[in-house]
């Protein structure tokens, strides 16, 4: 049997507006939790904006995002995944009335991508609280956002609605377990976050994300509207029973997020899990019924896998394990020590699709690398990214092999399709893209943009539809 893609398959990229676009305080912007983040999820933010904060420029997007369009468009891409900057819309986040200047730089964006028959992905909210919440309000430990968030939402929902089809709630909802302040504005730091709090703030954000599914559905009922999970695979360490059933509760931290947004309610193994830790969920009158609108689909990013063991003395945790658990010994890992596991994706694909039935989307998958910028034969510049190539065909064969076994799935839009900071270093030198942008870590560089080797294998990907990976 050959593998193949379906037609229709959505093929492009993903990014996320703090990442790259820059104009931080332009145009009405408000401060976001992600301009007080210099380094990234390593040290505590910082009272106000500091110069060494590489996302208060990113690579300029907000000015130069026809040219990256139109480089996008070169490459085929049927769909473009972006998020819209909260504190663009509302700079405080907790405002009546939403800033035009913001609302229109959106509108621009979107018309830019349907000049080139791009689809638009948004993200509602992606690692950027306007920091205002994060301060006056503890940001999702407050019930008070869930009327803020929909507030948000049916804004861009009402403005948006002939222009996007596509939308995402919360960016990697479960990351607000290892990073809250990044991932759910909450400014409590996490040493002195207790589980009460952090699950009641997880709830507020069930809810929140619940109701953008029913007014979005009510606002436009073609709208496709999905939750976002990092997904990681979790491997016994062993075939010892024990380090079977650690995998199974540990699995079970992150199926939590995604149980919840597809089927509507809590999972008995999280209601044991509150039972053993004392926390008690407050519901407020209507929250189970809100639950029930669940989402169109299911997208997820995958980068790594891990392993789990119930021993003690094999508990060591991997460098780039950012979410837990023990390296896998038969797997080797990226720069970054992220371990390299393209089969993970086909098992991760058909463990969601046996679990929820739902169309599901990969919105994030790569390889952050260190590139370095030569002359080619033609004297210009690009990247010789044959690494690169060789992870994204890996995984792409193994979306195929998932395809092939049944699994309904929309499209695929790799990470960082043109080099942004990183969320987790803040750094540049860790590059996604297919365009390298000449920017660096000092502050240093022209900003130009350079096609790298894997920019024209993954056009030859889209015009084939993925035929050349089989080649």
């Amino acid at each position: 049997m050959s593998l193949q893609f379906p037609e229709g398959f959505l093929w492009g990229g993903a990014v996320a507006a703090n990442q790259l676009e820059g104009a931080y305080q332009e145009d009405g912007k408000g401060w976001s939790t992600q301009d007080v983040m210099p380094h990234g999820v390593k040290t505590p933010p910082t009272e106000v904006p500091t110069e060494d904060n590489m996302k208060l420029i990113g690579i300029d997007f907000y000015h130069r995002y026809k040219e990256d369009i139109k480089l996008f468009a070169e490459m085929g891409f049927k769909v473009f995944r972006t998020s819209i900057a909260w504190s663009r819309i509302f700079p405080k986040g907790d405002e009546l009335e939403p800033n035009e200047q913001g609302l229109q730089f959106y509108d621009d964006l979107f018309d830019e991508c349907h000049k080139y028959g791009i689809e638009p992905l948004v993200t509602i909210s992606h690692y950027e609280t306007p920091l205002h919440l994060a301060r006056a309000y503890d940001g999702w430990v407050n019930r008070k956002l869930v009327d803020f968030y929909a507030r948000y939402a049916r804004t861009i929902f009402t403005r948006y609605k002939d222009k996007v089809k596509y939308w995402l709630t919360f960016n990697e909802i479960n990351s607000i377990l290892e990073f809250p302040f990044m991932s759910g504005g909450i400014n409590t730091p996490k040493e002195k976050l207790g589980k009460q709090e952090l699950y009641q703030a997880i709830h507020h954000e069930f809810v929140a994300s619940a109701l953008a599914v029913k007014i979005g559905h009510e606002i436009n009922p073609d709208f496709q509207i999905g939750c976002m999970v990092l997904s990681m695979p979790i491997y016994p360490l062993t075939p010892h029973p024990d380090d079977v059933i650690k995998t199974m509760e540990s699995d079970h931290k992150n199926t939590f997020f995604a149980d919840v947004h597809a089927r509507g309610y809590y999972p008995g193994y999280m209601k044991r899990f509150f039972k053993e830790n004392g926390i008690h969920i407050h519901f407020e009158p209507g929250d189970e019924a809100i639950l029930k609108h669940t989402v169109d689909f299911i997208s997820f990013s995958y980068y790594m896998s891990i392993c789990e063991t119930a021993d003690p003395d094999k508990q060591i945790r991997g460098e780039g394990n950012l979410l837990g658990g023990v390296p896998n010994p038969y797997l080797e890992a990226s720069d970054w020590g992220w371990q390299i596991d393209p089969k993970g994706l086909r098992y991760i694909m058909n463990a969601f699709n046996d679990r929820y039935q739902k169309p599901l989307f990969v919105v994030e998958n790569g390889l952050g690398a260190v590139d370095r910028l030569v002359t080619d034969e033609n004297g210009g510049k690009t990247v010789e990214d044959g690494y690169r190539i060789q992870y994204l065909r890996d995984h792409l064969v193994q979306v195929a092999e998932a395809i092939a076994d049944g699994v309904e799935v929309l499209g695929y839009t790799s990470w960082g399709c043109i080099d942004l900071v990183s969320a987790s270093s803040a750094e540049l030198k860790k590059r996604y893209g297919f365009i390298y942008v000449d920017r660096h870590d000092d502050g240093s560089g022209t900003l130009e943009r350079y096609r790298k080797k894997s920019f024209h294998w993954y056009k030859e990907v889209i015009a084939t539809n993925g035929h050349s990976l089989f080649k």
